[in-house]
């Protein structure tokens, strides 16, 4: 019988989700505990490779076992989670189709990419401070346009890939501001003196200039492909090219015409569908 594990990681203390020989990963973590807790090894498969560094929200993976499992779900998952590093918690197990496949049966894949352009000492770990003195949101999502529909996108693609094509559909991309969750909840006010009559305003004024997050979704991604595809916003919006460069990119670039990639501590991996 097969069974799917939803998960969240964080990506701080792995070299990415793979197993490799002498680091540590999501994989090997999850595999040696689920082969403690069922007293028999037990092989995960992933929904697919995230970088050193990078977390995940709502990441899928299987193993396979001889029938029912011997606890009920709610127990395995409890004494699963008691078992697992702080920095990684299942949230649920489920019993799936045989044919079921969590990397190959996905269709849709969703990245998120966070951004804080002032210093704050609460992100550090799960942000990219992009300080470059301007940014126009507006020119990186005109040029978000071009990368929808079904591209080669080889020119965002780290050299070493093991894959047989490069083609990718897109379905969304584009860039937004937010407001932290901490800075919702506390009152954090760089001028308390100027602020402290109307907090809300100063936080609104603050994060809607200060935090942005770049959110893609596509059937498949390639090897750096995310962080690869900000790098290359980033340089259309500090406007050392135009939005169509992005096409013209995609259409006849390479990987070293592109932009830079970007730290993978910011990127989440937070769904995955099927």
């Amino acid at each position: 019988m097969r069974y799917f594990l939803c998960l969240s990681y964080d990506g701080s203390a792995f070299c990415g989700w793979q197993i490799q020989p002498s680091s540590p990963s999501v994989q090997a973590c999850l595999e040696g505990t689920l082969s403690r807790l069922l007293n028999r090894p037990v092989s995960v498969t992933g929904a697919g490779r995230t970088d050193t560094g990078v977390h995940a929200a709502g990441y899928i993976a299987h193993f396979d076992w001889d029938g029912p499992l011997p606890f009920e779900a709610s127990d395995f998952t409890y004494k699963l989670n008691a078992m697992l590093p702080r920095e990684v918690v299942v949230h649920s197990v489920s019993p799936v189709a045989e044919d079921l496949h969590a990397r190959f049966s996905a269709r849709r894949r969703e990245y998120t990419y966070f951004i804080h352009r002032q210093k704050d000492p609460f992100l550090r770990n799960y942000s990219w401070q992009c300080s470059y003195p301007q940014l126009d949101f507006d020119a990186m999502n005109e040029a978000c346009q071009y990368l929808l529909g079904t591209h080669d996108f080889s020119c965002f693609e780290k050299t070493g890939g093991d894959n047989k094509t490069s083609l990718c559909t897109v379905f969304e991309a584009g860039w937004k501001p937010y407001i932290p969750s901490h800075l919702q909840v506390m009152a954090c006010h760089p001028e308390p003196s100027s602020c402290h009559s109307e907090p809300s305003s100063c936080h609104s004024e603050r994060s809607e200039e200060s935090y942005w997050y770049f959110r893609i979704a596509a059937d498949r991604f390639l090897r750096n492909m995310v962080r690869a595809t900000v790098g290359t916003l980033v340089e259309v919006g500090r406007g050392r090219h135009a939005p169509e460069w992005v096409a013209e990119l995609i259409k006849n670039g390479s990987r070293g015409d592109a932009g830079e990639s970007v730290p993978g501590n910011a990127l989440f991996l937070n769904k995955v569908e099927y």
